[in-house]
């Protein structure tokens, strides 16, 4: 799996999420369980995983859409 995006905003991730599956690109948000222990005062970021494969597609419908990608 492929590192897409990296934020503290949670609405970006539903956002990024219901893209990609829209387009049939499955995604994997990772370090929920961090931000759920820090209390939701977001200071620890999430990150949405693609398969290696979707990575160049999911990029794509990030940018398509003006979301900012992780550098």
């Amino acid at each position: 799996m492929k590192e897409l995006l990296r934020t503290t905003d949670p609405t970006i991730i539903a956002f990024a999420s219901a893209l990609l599956q829209g387009e049939g690109i499955d995604c994997f948000e990772m370090d929920v369980n961090m931000s759920i222990l820090e209390g939701g005062i977001g200071i620890f970021p999430r990150r949405l995983m693609v398969r290696d494969q979707d990575h160049f597609m999911a990029v794509a419908v990030m940018t398509d859409n003006r979301i900012p990608l992780k550098g």
